[in-house]
């Protein structure tokens, strides 16, 4: 119906103007201003990013100090039980923890010594002997390749020889880069000793901190967790200790037996490094007493090293599972698993954290799986029954029925007729 004036003559429409046709092809115009919210969602986008990266050159500039707490952290934990037991009995948390790392220093700086010893008295003993080494390899050479060398000549060759200037020069130079790294190890164990006493000393303090912050609800579940992994690091760390006694004592006896030199302190570093380095610590522990022993008779080193073996298969089907069933029950696969993966997260660190951390996620994380009673079908105990069919729905009749006896064809059909 067409549009009418107030004297009701048509008015004619107003003609498309070409700004408000649509373009060709149906496609709208673009907006000619930028939406409200584009820029706040760059700006925040932009200072997201720059938090990630800050975070992140963060994280990997404080990566060994992380790493330092994390070990002063189960360091804490395993004196835990110590430090408790004094506490209990009078004396003040801080004195405890100091009388338990006292301990720990005298122990560990008495290992040291006696290694050093140990290796000292072989050094001088090479040193002196090395005049007769190179007399025997002289003669040796000598009568083997009919020439005729002396030690004079041999000691004066090497003396002025490029290959000795140059090794003197780099030596001083590795000087520096090995104070180096002494100094760094220093500082990297006081770090430790420092964090891992205040760990066990302000224990309780650190606990009720972490609490403050959470629910009633998720307090219980922590302090749970946080005795799980006393029970679990301290028996794991103890339990190592008491297998390291039996094994020194053990090799001890042996070396004792057979005559070999510094029998007390090789005993003393069979068991320490058998059992706190893992997966490879028995291999690297028996190496240095068969060495010794090989330097004393040949076949003595044989005796060692047949020891070593027989002793392991002892001490891994005999007596580790009775000393670790109550503290680390983790399954031996799972123990080497976690060690391999400790290693590749952490190094040598995660290889000696992994076991406990395994054992504690374990024991945390059984309160929340949910068992029922297992069958007392056979297959359960790795017996499988003849001539059962594979894959047999459970319910379904074959020729075996439901309980797998088998039934007669023929009295089914004769069943099925009727009468």
């Amino acid at each position: 119906m067409a549009t009418t004036d107030e004297s009701g003559h048509p008015v004619p429409h107003a003609s498309a103007s070409p700004s408000d046709a649509p373009p060709a092809g149906g496609a709208l115009r673009p907006s000619a201003r930028m939406p409200r919210w584009l820029p706040r969602a760059m700006v925040l986008a932009l200072a997201l990013i720059a938090v990630f990266q800050l975070g992140s050159w963060a994280f990997h500039q404080l990566t060994g100090l992380l790493i330092n707490i994390l070990i002063a952290f189960f360091l804490a934990l395993a004196i835990e039980p110590a430090v408790s037991w004094m506490a209990a009995r009078g004396l003040r948390r801080g004195f405890a923890a100091f009388l338990v790392f006292l301990g720990l220093l005298i122990v560990s700086a008495g290992f040291v010594t006696l290694l050093g010893s140990m290796l000292a008295g072989q050094i001088i003993k090479l040193v002196e002997g090395f005049p007769d080494y190179l007399d025997s390899v002289i003669r040796w050479i000598n009568a083997s390749f009919h020439t005729d060398l002396r030690r004079v000549d041999v000691q004066e060759g090497l003396l002025r020889s490029d290959w000795l200037r140059k090794y003197v020069q780099n030596s001083a130079t590795g000087v520096l880069d090995v104070s180096a790294q002494v100094l760094g190890g220093l500082f990297q164990l006081l770090t430790i000793g420092l964090f891992s006493f205040y760990f066990a000393a302000d224990g309780p303090r650190l606990r009720r901190a972490i609490c403050s912050v959470l629910p009633p609800n998720r307090q219980a579940e922590v302090l749970r967790a946080w005795e799980i992994a006393v029970d679990k690091t301290g028996g794991y760390l103890y339990s190592r200790g008491l297998m390291a006694l039996i094994s020194g004592i053990a090799h001890y006896v042996l070396l004792q037996a057979l005559g070999i030199p510094y029998a007390p302190v090789l005993g003393v570093w069979v068991g320490v490094v058998s059992q706190f380095i893992p997966t490879i610590g028995t291999y690297l522990a028996g190496a240095l007493p068969m060495l010794i022993a090989f330097t004393v008779d040949p076949w003595y080193a044989l005796w060692v090293l047949a020891f070593v073996v027989v002793y392991q298969q002892f001490e891994n089907y005999m007596l580790q599972p009775k000393l670790t069933a109550r503290t680390v029950d983790i399954h031996p696969a799972v123990a080497f698993g976690s060690v391999i993966a400790g290693t590749a997260l952490l190094g040598a660190v995660g290889a000696l954290i992994a076991i406990p951390a395994v054992a504690t996620l374990q024991a945390f994380l059984g309160a929340y799986v949910k068992r029922y009673d297992v069958t007392d079908d056979p297959r359960v105990q790795g017996h499988r029954r003849r001539g059962a069919g594979p894959n047999l729905p459970l319910g379904a009749r074959g020729p075996w029925g439901r309980t797998g006896a088998r039934t007669d064809p023929g009295a089914a059909e004769a069943g099925a007729e009727p009468g």
